[in-house]
């Protein structure tokens, strides 16, 4: 992915000399809040908890290293480009602005009015606030831990989060929110399943139309996004982490699903070829 010396977003808020607190010790709130957010919003990475996680300490100012500057300057670039094709998109496919995300970069923890994030909860979207919640530190995760590396791995991340915003904007999140609230278990997993393929599908599609409109794609750029995808499938994560996959309780899809559904949309580069929730082959 070419991103170095090109244009960052505006729209970052960054937290991460605020030491707002580090990880520690998990007590049940703090354990509820990570399993809360986990479940409706972000990445789940909870299987490869093992029983630790985080809460909220005081703490002084949080150091930032060069490497973690390097990171956002990435995150910076790749928000840039998904204002610039979400755009474009929603003007050509949908003939209406894209109000664009703000993304806060933190280090350890931070506060959103979601809930506490932190490394444990992965990135997410919380639609209370618009923004979107990232610790650059689950780029080293992605990488060490979950076999998923480079930088269009990365970028694919970020542009699943924003992909919720996208989903935001046209109404569809808030209204399959509200379903699932009303909902049992079972359903409001299905509902979540189909919310994240299509925000899977949304992030092939921006790729498509990066690849067409920025030329910033790059070879092998593609077969990292499909990789990191398989590696945050549920059935993947809960494997990996000693676990028998029980689909009842998949929130994000498996690893297959991510991947066809991200292919679906890089093919398409379309906004109308992410429908998930009308079709029965999810």
């Amino acid at each position: 992915m070419r991103w170095q010396g090109r244009r960052g977003s505006d729209n970052i808020e960054d937290r991460r000399r605020m030491g707002v607190g580090r990880a520690g010790g998990l007590g049940l709130g703090g354990m509820l809040a990570v399993l809360a957010i986990s479940y409706f919003l972000g990445i789940d990475i909870t299987p490869m908890l093992n029983g630790g996680g985080s809460s909220i300490s005081q703490g002084g100012e949080v150091e930032v290293t060069e490497a973690d500057q390097q990171a956002a300057e990435f995150v910076s670039v790749t928000l840039a480009d998904t204002e610039e094709v979400w755009s474009g998109v929603f003007q050509s496919q949908l003939g209406r602005p894209y109000n664009p995300v703000t993304l806060v970069l933190f280090k350890q923890v931070t506060q959103s009015p979601c809930g506490n994030a932190s490394g444990a909860t992965g990135p997410f979207y919380c639609p209370l606030d618009k923004k979107v919640y990232l610790d650059t530190d689950f780029f080293v995760t992605l990488q060490r831990q979950m076999g998923a590396g480079g930088d269009f791995a990365a970028a694919y991340v970020v542009a699943h989060e924003v992909a919720h915003h996208v989903q935001d904007e046209l109404g569809i999140l808030s209204q399959v929110n509200d379903i699932r609230q009303r909902s049992g278990e079972a359903e409001s997993n299905a509902l979540s399943v189909r919310i994240e393929l299509q925000a899977d599908c949304l992030s092939g599609a921006w790729a498509n139309n990066a690849a067409q409109t920025l030329g910033t794609i790059e070879q092998g750029d593609i077969a990292e996004a499909m990789n990191a995808a398989a590696k945050i499938g549920d059935d993947t994560l809960q494997r990996n982490a000693g676990r028998r996959p029980m689909p009842d309780s998949f929130t994000h899809g498996t690893s297959e699903q991510r991947q066809r559904w991200f292919a679906e949309g890089f093919k398409s580069g379309r906004i109308d070829a992410c429908d998930t929730f009308n079709t029965n082959d999810i």
